[in-house]
């Protein structure tokens, strides 16, 4: 009956928050008294039960069997293993059973369509017992509605039941959205064991073919954008017409962010940069308008490719055209052309054009102070763990939180078998090797499964700082480790700013996120003489849909936590 209640209840208020973010102001008008008292009232009779006694768990196990739902993303690979069902999912499920007599199925979610999929689970009843997403406002939007557990007691009361996950992930990513206030914490985050973000890769074929250096500067790498535009012929004779020097994706704000880092002011403090920062592809910091300034002329100089606004998430269209061979330079996350083992971009180049053809990392974007400055992650901010109000089993699913922190499971989902997905070399560095049938990993690193880690780990850091190069099927170790500390020189880590809730993000982060593609998607490919007036106004429009309404309370949270401080203490 709960979960019937529960249902009705978040599909209604879900249905208003459709209608409110429809509106002028993007959703941020008051609550009214009435939707207020409706939003107590259900919160109140639907309250989940206090956490129970740690005696309720004998040896660690329960006394019945219990069963849990877990999220797992579907990213729809061809030729991938089934993510409900395969060789990781059964280690999990026979470990789970085992060790806490706790029942586990999964339930895939597509990745591409994450956000929605879970709106719609969430808003029906439906949602599994363990959810997982990046995107925090989801979040804080159905805990706003009485949809979301508060994890705050039940981390700290089991505490002693939940070793693996206090040793991974500690305070600061248990704690890490832990409301300064009222002590609620909605969601855990996951911890990165590698921070590095993005990195620029150029076709090292390329530049030996014309004579070239590796760019070091913006002003090389622009020269040699024209050098592979220019010499189109030279470089793809028959197939000159398809030439793209310079690839991005509708997501320009992720794709070209070291190039908007180095227009950023290298002294830009922690307040500024908080306040402008609900969104990570920085489009509200003041210098990015320079940034996609010089995007704009490129793309007017044909040297980005034109059709890169048409083409959204999970659409293949731009990696096959970089796998064919047409593509001379684009960003990436660090290790994006060595990614899916035999079908990774450098192995199919390889295939395609011929054996010296591939791309190589290469660092060329200086800021004012002549460093290659570039984000990193923070070791917390990843995927966010949060359990629905239908969930019934809250320390059964910490349990599975748990299981899925030790160091033993880490190193089993990352590496598998040895001889099947992975051989020891001398050294005792993990060497991963191309998987076939269920052993195949869908996504990089086994991170679908691996929640509470995001990065090469193998359940032991000295293992995984070994064996960090030899993690790719089919790639070069020497490009692997070069793309590693490019990827990390000069990086900056960004703080946590823990003010609590900032009402005005709830419910608006879809529209915002696309809002925010709109204005770099339309300003890269305005005419040259029409990008400041084509930027200001899609820049309004965002501030207008609920941009604006976050940075200013923003502005007010850090006045009344830090007050006149521009920089964190």
């Amino acid at each position: 009956m709960k979960k019937k209640v529960l249902s009705m209840f978040l599909a209604s208020v879900m249905a208003l928050s459709i209608v409110a973010c429809g509106s002028s102001n993007g959703g941020s008008e008051t609550q009214t008294g009435t939707d207020t008292a409706k939003q107590e009232t259900a919160t109140e009779s639907e309250t989940t039960a206090e956490p129970e006694t740690a005696s309720e768990l004998v040896d660690g196990k329960f006394a019945e069997t219990r069963k849990i739902t877990v999220e797992i993303y579907d990213r729809g690979n061809d030729g991938g293993s089934d993510p409900e069902n395969n060789m990781y999912t059964e280690y999990i499920k026979k470990g789970m059973l085992e060790e806490h007599n706790v029942e586990v199925t999964f339930k895939k979610v597509p990745r591409w369509t994450e956000v929605d999929d879970i709106n719609n689970l969430l808003a029906s009843g439906e949602a599994p017992d363990i959810c997982v997403t990046y995107s925090y406002p989801t979040v804080l939007t159905y805990a706003q509605m009485g949809g979301v557990i508060d994890l705050a007691d039940y981390v700290d009361a089991y505490k002693a039941d939940l070793p693996n996950l206090w040793n991974w992930l500690g305070e600061q990513n248990i704690y890490w959205d832990k409301d300064p206030k009222t002590g609620s914490i909605w969601a855990i985050e996951g911890r990165r064991a590698e921070q590095q973000r993005i990195v620029t890769f150029v076709r090292q074929d390329w530049l030996d073919k014309l004579g070239l250096e590796a760019p070091k500067t913006t002003q090389e790498f622009e020269d040699m954008l024209i050098a592979f535009r220019d010499n189109a012929d030279t470089l793809l004779g028959k197939d000159a017409s398809k030439m793209v020097p310079f690839s991005t994706s509708y997501d320009v704000g992720w794709r070209t962010a070291n190039i908007i880092t180095s227009f950023m002011d290298p002294k830009i403090t922690d307040k500024e940069y908080y306040i402008n920062g609900f969104d990570d592809r920085m489009v509200t910091q003041a210098s990015t308008k320079e940034a996609v300034k010089l995007l704009n002329k490129w793309y007017n100089e044909d040297l980005i490719w034109k059709d890169f606004a048409l083409y959204g998430s999970g659409d293949t269209t731009e990696d096959d055209m970089i796998k064919a061979g047409y593509v001379g330079a684009f960003q990436h996350n660090w290790d994006y052309v060595f990614r899916n083992g035999e079908d990774s971009i450098n192995a199919n180049l390889k295939r395609n054009v011929g054996e010296d053809a591939k791309f190589v990392p290469v660092d060329c974007f200086q800021n004012s102070e002549g460093k290659y400055a570039k984000w990193l992650y923070s070791s917390a901010g990843d995927r966010k763990i949060f359990f629905p109000t239908t969930n019934t089993e809250p320390l059964a699913s910490l349990l599975y939180v748990d299981f899925i922190s030790k160091p033993e499971t880490i190193k089993y989902l990352q590496a598998g078998d040895e001889g099947v997905t992975h051989e020891v070399l001398d050294s005792g560095a993990i060497q991963i090797i191309a998987a076939t049938g269920d052993a195949i990993q869908n996504s990089g690193k086994n991170i679908d499964y691996t929640i509470t880690c995001n990065g090469t780990n193998f359940g032991d850091e000295k293992l995984a700082a070994l064996s960090l190069a030899y993690g790719y099927a089919e790639a070069d170790p020497e490009l692997v480790s070069q793309a590693d500390v490019i990827s990390r020189t000069d990086g900056l880590e960004p703080v946590n700013v823990n003010v609590g809730e900032i009402t005005a993000e709830a419910g608006v982060g879809d529209t915002l996120s696309s809002k925010r593609d709109q204005i770099y998607d339309n300003a890269v490919v305005a005419a040259e003489a029409d990008f400041d007036s084509t930027w200001d106004s899609y820049m309004s429009d965002y501030l207008s849909a609920g941009g604006q309404a976050i940075m200013d309370e923003r502005a007010e949270k850090w006045a009344e936590y830090f007050g006149d401080a521009d920089m964190l203490p």
